[in-house]
């Protein structure tokens, strides 16, 4: 079996992966990392978000060898050091954007890349960024208003 070797959530980590293992197995299972969660398989609902490089990629249709070398952060690791939220898990929080919670790490994990690429989008630029991410209980109302206090958050500590 090959071996992949990847940096996650600040920290190198190796292992021997059967060549059709996905990403959010390989977290899930293989580091234990269980707050990307498995929604679909399909790429339609968004519960497995983690950044790649930087980027929003959705684990459960990356395989873990196309991460060799590559920086992943998935939820357990987008706090600042030391800190007990990031920005945005704060709004989440704040504005109550979750309901069952199965959705929320996604959700975090796409908001913090739609205000990185984005800075400060207006509510219908969120929404049409949000497409990708699925939640069945909430009506997206207050995710939204999470997202935007979020981003003004990470574009204040930007300043």
């Amino acid at each position: 079996m090959p071996e992949v070797s990847m940096t996650v959530n600040g920290r190198t980590v190796r292992g021997t992966v059967e060549g059709r293992t996905l990403l959010v197995e390989y977290l899930r299972e293989h580091l234990h990392l269980t707050g990307t969660h498995v929604g679909c398989d399909t790429t339609q609902c968004g519960a497995c978000v983690v950044h790649v490089d930087g980027l929003a990629v959705k684990s459960c249709t990356m395989l873990a060898l196309e991460c060799e070398g590559a920086a992943v952060t998935t939820i357990e690791g987008l706090a600042p050091h030391g800190a007990p939220f990031h920005p945005m898990q704060a709004a989440f929080r704040e504005h109550h954007a979750l309901q069952c919670g199965y959705c929320t790490s996604g959700m975090v994990m796409m908001a913090v890349d739609i205000a990185r690429r984005l800075g400060e989008p207006d509510e219908a630029t969120i929404r049409e960024e949000l497409k990708g991410n699925i939640c069945r209980c909430t009506g997206y109302h207050n995710i939204v208003k999470a997202i935007a206090a979020g981003a003004k958050a990470m574009a204040a500590e930007r300043e």
